[in-house]
């Protein structure tokens, strides 16, 4: 299998969308409509395995050195095979080029996170900006999502 990482484009939206809404009936991650997918479009990136969709995930910058890795989903039949994994790390590189450091996600599987340096933290750490999106979530304010973060420039400086 060769995967492919790029830019989303707006022929991808209702293949991301119905990829993303499929665990969110799962309960696996939150809901996406596909009005907020074309308005956010610029922030996501998929993964193509030739022509199909293999996976997306979005890079959304929050503040001034602080973005998140949000929207992250895997074809089932690609499921641990390290799609999951090169997106993160795509989203990562992208916030280096933006010149944010602090990438964090909230999420259902911590587990995957930690694998990748990211470090459990208490949701008072994250400004109240990124609990904007929360208020409109089916499933405020218990959701279970844990949040984590990673210090992409101490990542950088071991290399």
């Amino acid at each position: 299998m060769k995967i492919n990482i790029r830019p989303a484009t707006a022929q991808d939206v209702k293949q991301m969308h119905a990829l993303i809404n499929h665990y969110a009936k799962e309960r696996e991650m939150l809901p996406r409509s596909l009005n907020s997918i074309y308005e956010n479009l610029q922030e996501y990136l998929v993964a193509m395995d030739g022509k199909k969709l293999a996976g997306c995930c979005a890079l959304h910058v929050s503040w001034e050195d602080l973005a998140e890795v949000k929207a992250l989903a895997v074809d089932q039949n690609t499921r641990g095979k390290g799609v999951g994994t090169k997106m993160v790390l795509a989203c990562h590189k992208n916030a280096l080029k933006l010149g944010i450091h602090k990438v964090f996600c909230l999420t259902y599987r911590p587990g995957f996170f930690e694998k990748l340096g990211y470090k459990q933290i208490s949701r008072d750490e994250l400004p109240h900006k990124v609990w904007g999106e929360c208020i409109n979530c089916p499933h405020f304010p218990d959701c279970g999502e844990v949040p984590l973060i990673v210090d992409l420039s101490a990542k950088t400086k071991k290399r």
